[in-house]
């Protein structure tokens, strides 16, 4: 799997019609894009300028094939239109996954 995250950034007043305008594009890249686990643009609740990004792809062929999609380039040229000022996203290949809490309901930090 492959985890994208990061925060784009956009002026404060600008925020909420930026992530309407994204929510169509949200859905179609969820509904008609294979290997899509999770595609999320939100608000951060802390921070009135800025945008959470999670993403989650089944590998790194649904990945590249998103990146070649119509859903990503409406969702870029969308995010241009309302004029974000900056974006880091990063994306990390995963390895291993787990449960947060075990048996007895513990958060734990394990991977067996």
């Amino acid at each position: 799997m492959i985890i994208i995250s990061g925060v784009i950034t956009i002026a404060p007043e600008k925020r909420a019609a930026c992530l309407e305008a994204s929510k169509p594009f949200q859905q179609a890249t969820r509904d008609e894009e294979p290997g899509c686990l999770a595609y999320v643009f939100s608000a951060d609740p802390c921070d009135d300028g800025a945008i959470v990004v999670y993403e989650l792809w089944q590998d790194a062929p649904t990945l590249a094939a998103h990146f070649l999609h119509e859903n990503y380039f409406n969702m870029r040229n969308m995010f241009g239109q309302h004029g974000i000022t900056g974006a880091v996203t990063r994306k990390y290949r995963i390895d291993a996954d787990a449960p947060v809490y075990n048996a007895d309901r513990i958060a734990t930090v394990d991977f067996d």
